[in-house]
């Protein structure tokens, strides 16, 4: 079964990290397993550490280079991800019921398989935002959005951090149905 993609969209600073921290530890206590993807638009990043093992096989041509550790598996693959898809990004997690992507603005943007949840910091960037992504599942953010009269609801974070974690619940359970 292919997992349930959510993007978390907003600007910069503007608590996206966080509300998907806060989001992973309520949905893994609920029972979800539950993948992250971060998209990192600075070039040439890599995980890996020049003159490490891991680097040197990749400088020698491997394209792919899996590292096993005590607690963790890490796997990195040299391919250009100029024009990757959200399938392709999802098939890596795909042992996962969801995915939470951050970033990936313009590749999400209009993808109907994926759900957004806006993080607005004043009234423009809500706006902005209904304009430029669907379907959006929720707003959130320090900025309530009610008097906006937008499509999807406003849950603020702080004080009902259960009721965004419901609707991607109950979002994610329509989809597997």
């Amino acid at each position: 079964m292919k997992p349930t993609a959510i993007a978390i969209v907003g600007g910069k600073k503007s608590g996206k990290t966080t509300i998907i921290e806060l989001l992973i530890r309520e949905l893994t206590k609920r029972g979800f397993k539950v993948a992250a993807v971060k998209h990192i638009p600075e070039l040439n990043f890599t995980i890996d550490k020049e003159g490490k093992d891991t680097w040197r096989f990749a400088e020698a041509g491997a394209k792919t280079v899996v590292s096993v550790a005590e607690d963790e598996i890490a796997k990195i693959e040299k391919v250009n991800t100029k024009n990757i898809s959200v399938e392709q990004i999802l098939q890596t997690c795909r042992n996962n019921d969801l995915v939470f992507l951050e970033g990936f603005r313009k590749l999400i943007a209009q993808e109907k398989d994926v759900i957004k949840i806006v993080v607005a910091n004043s009234r423009e960037e809500a706006l902005d935002a209904s304009k430029e992504f669907s379907p959006i599942l929720a707003f959130t953010s320090l900025f309530p959005t009610q008097s906006l009269n937008l499509k999807a609801p406003y849950v603020n974070i702080t004080k009902s951090p259960h009721k965004l974690v419901d609707l991607i619940e109950n979002a994610a359970r329509k989809k597997a149905s």
